[in-house]
């Protein structure tokens, strides 16, 4: 049985031991997963799985005369879900839904989509109140761009397009709010990163992971027991050019675990991916003193050779069996051990 989300053949071991048999088909769907003790946790949804949930209720609820209450989304992985709404006359509301993850502060968060056609017969999307906002410019957005990612974007305006289709509407426009945005948005990261007002909106696979806070039981049993090595990685790009960068490794995603992955390795390593969490591991302190609010602004400066190259040879002599691989969201490398 594949894990349809990350292509990890799970073990004939695990799904024998699998405590919820029941289960199994939302593991083989990719809207679960399957530990090496036999537990299933659940994949919640992103924000902006959620957002093109609402935008999508709502307009399809322009053209029923009844209430709304779910709807068909593609994710951006290819997924295709059926997520809770409820909407009525150009008005949908869909709650975040956190899966088995149980740090996310946004779980439960309403997301507001109203819906109005287009005279002209546009297709507009408008993000709204509760959606954060760059504060200022970097080398990726400008400021006063709404904080939404472009998978996210892109699933938003897909459910929005397919909405039109369904109702036969000629055109509509859309605005999304999210009511409480502004207030969870303290819990978040946003007001260091430099993005004010509200959520970000984002979703690389439309999925979110529940290993967290569960100490990753069958991710720390992957690592140990890797032939040939392991490839460590905080995120779903990182995950790509790991498999792309080291074929002959297994690499395996544990998001902020970096520490805990680590003390189970048996043998070499690699930790390849995006710089921002990983530099952030190395050193929580690597952005005094440079004037940048994330690594990934600092990676765009003249003086981001020097500091990558300081803080991997730093790394390295506590971890001197671990390789440090570092890449751009293009797959370029960055950063890398001598």
């Amino acid at each position: 049985m594949k894990d349809p989300v990350t292509d990890f053949e799970y073990p004939a071991e695990w799904v024998a031991a699998c405590r919820s048999p029941a289960l199994l088909p939302d593991v083989r769907r990719g809207l679960a997963v399957l530990t090496s003790s036999g537990t299933v946790l659940r994949r919640g949804f992103t924000t902006g799985t959620t957002a093109a949930a609402a935008c999508k209720a709502a307009v399809l609820s322009l053209a029923e005369d009844e209430e709304i209450t779910g709807v068909g989304i593609t994710l951006p992985c290819g997924i295709a879900v059926r997520i809770p709404v409820d909407a009525y006359r150009g008005t949908a509301s869909c709650w975040k839904d956190a899966g088995d993850y149980p740090s996310d502060v946004t779980a439960g968060l309403e997301f507001v989509a109203t819906a109005a056609p287009s005279i002209s017969g546009s297709v507009q999307f408008v993000p709204g109140e509760g959606i954060g906002s760059f504060a200022r410019n970097t080398h990726r957005h400008r400021q006063g761009t709404p904080a939404i990612s472009e998978p996210a974007l892109d699933c938003i305006r897909r459910s929005i397009a397919e909405g039109v289709e369904e109702a036969d509407l000629p055109g509509v426009t859309v605005i999304l709010t999210v009511p409480r945005g502004a207030e969870v948005a303290q819990k978040t990261l946003n007001p260091k990163i430099g993005v004010h007002g509200g959520i970000s909106v984002l979703g690389t696979t439309g999925l979110v992971e529940p290993w967290d806070d569960h100490l990753m039981e069958g991710v720390l049993d992957r690592i140990a027991r890797a032939p040939g090595g392991v490839v460590l990685t905080t995120g779903r790009l990182g995950l790509r050019y790991s498999r792309l960068l080291f074929p002959e490794r297994e690499a395996v995603l544990v998001g902020s675990k970096l520490a805990e992955a680590l003390r189970v390795v048996d043998g070499d390593a690699v930790i390849c991916g995006l710089p921002g969490l990983i530099l952030k591991f190395m050193n929580p302190d690597v952005l005094d003193g440079t004037g940048c609010a994330t690594v990934e602004e600092l990676s765009a400066t003249p003086e981001w050779d020097d500091v990558a190259s300081r803080e991997i040879a730093a790394f390295q002599e506590r971890y001197p069996r671990v390789r440090v691989v570092l890449v751009s969201r293009d797959g370029k490398v960055i950063g890398e051990s001598p």
